[in-house]
């Protein structure tokens, strides 16, 4: 299942934000687009996943797996992001978060879900602890995990490791790319930082609204 973007530019009022971008992302590849602050980089994810913001205008398509995603709701566009801060529910414990964006289906079959995801993430038996209690590490493969049970269908990653200390980056690094390739899932990331590119993966470089291949 691939993410394309079909000439898509974006402006706020005069200003021309993106250029006509043309892009499409494998199934399991990450794509990583770099540019300088206010460059449009968290802009263009907006778009993607169906929330940009009413004073820009945009124009061109975004598809998956062929199916145009325009004038769709966000919900209805099955994308998991992750953001610099994890978002996790602190009212809610550990599997409530997970429960929370799953797909319906049976209460066992929905608690099994959580816990092999825990397990995946190695917190087993984490499910009833509330998110305060979690290191920075824990809470963000817990906030992957709950993306990655929501079943998306492609991902958007936007600063995912941002505030995490520089040994914490590797090892969440290796975990997020490992889990999105190992799931076959296109996704697009936002970051500042060159050592956030995956090994051998494809860089954009977003300066004046244009888009170059690095």
């Amino acid at each position: 299942m691939a993410l394309r973007l079909e000439q898509v530019s974006i402006r706020l009022g005069d200003w021309s934000l993106i250029q006509p971008l043309s892009l499409t992302v494998a199934p399991g590849e990450t794509v990583t687009l770099m540019g300088g602050s206010g460059s449009g980089k968290s802009t263009l994810l907006s778009f993607i996943a169906g929330d940009l913001d009413p004073l820009f205008t945009a124009a061109g398509g975004v598809s998956l797996d062929g199916a145009a995603l325009g004038g769709l709701p966000p919900e209805a566009r099955h994308i998991g992001r992750l953001f610099q801060d994890d978002l996790l529910f602190p009212h809610l414990t550990v599997a409530e978060n997970l429960l929370f964006g799953m797909p319906r289906g049976a209460r066992a079959e929905r608690l099994a879900k959580v816990d092999a995801a825990l397990a995946e993430a190695e917190l087993p038996g984490f499910g009833d602890r509330p998110p305060h209690t979690l290191s920075g590490g824990q809470r963000a493969r817990v906030a992957l995990m709950r993306a990655l049970v929501a079943e998306p269908r492609a991902m958007l990653l936007d600063e995912p490791f941002n505030k995490l200390d520089a040994e914490l980056r590797q090892a969440m690094r290796r975990f997020v790319f490992e889990h999105i390739a190992a799931r076959r899932i296109p996704c697009l990331m936002v970051t500042h930082d060159d050592a956030d590119v995956p090994p051998g993966g494809r860089v954009l470089r977003l300066k004046d609204g244009k888009v170059a291949h690095a």
